[in-house]
């Protein structure tokens, strides 16, 4: 099984079996903070995980979007967008989920989306994985995260 998440709040964690058929995509699980801000929930991410790590008999590989801070974004934001991208990895660590760190422009290149709009993601997506629904405009982060699990069919 091969696991692709986009770490983002608006990210997701998809699952593709070994033949590359999506067995699921969630929406990345949040928790609010302080009763303000929201931020990845650890204990959601390992929920989802378990539920379909036990339901697959397949030797597991996840593929995490490798992200970075861009010119531009706040502190503030970047320092909680790294903070889901620590969450990510502790819990697949603490699981003992193998994963590989994949750099966007890998999986993008690959997916035929070097210098697309960001939205393009999930008009890649749709016509791969025909049967996930990707019609609303938040689903890019589940198009981000099962274009990153199918960048896994190569390396697994």
């Amino acid at each position: 099984m091969r696991i692709g998440i986009d770490c983002g709040l608006q990210g997701a964690i998809a699952f593709l079996n070994c033949k590359g058929e999506c067995l699921a995509v969630e929406d990345m699980p949040l928790m609010a903070l302080n009763g303000k801000k929201k931020h990845v929930s650890p204990i959601g991410v390992s929920k989802i995980l378990d539920k379909w790590i036990t339901l697959s008999s397949e030797p597991v590989v996840a593929f995490v979007e490798a992200v970075h801070s861009m010119p531009g974004q706040g502190v503030s934001s970047m320092f909680n967008f790294g903070m889901g991208y620590g969450i990510v990895q502790g819990v697949l660590a603490a699981q003992r989920i193998p994963y590989i760190l994949v750099k966007p422009n890998d999986w993008k290149k690959r997916a035929g989306l070097i210098k697309a709009p960001k939205d393009m993601a999930r008009t890649v997506a749709q016509r791969l994985y025909p049967d996930v629904s990707l019609g609303r405009k938040r689903d890019i982060g589940r198009a981000d995260a099962l274009l990153i699990a199918r960048f896994g069919e190569k390396d697994s």
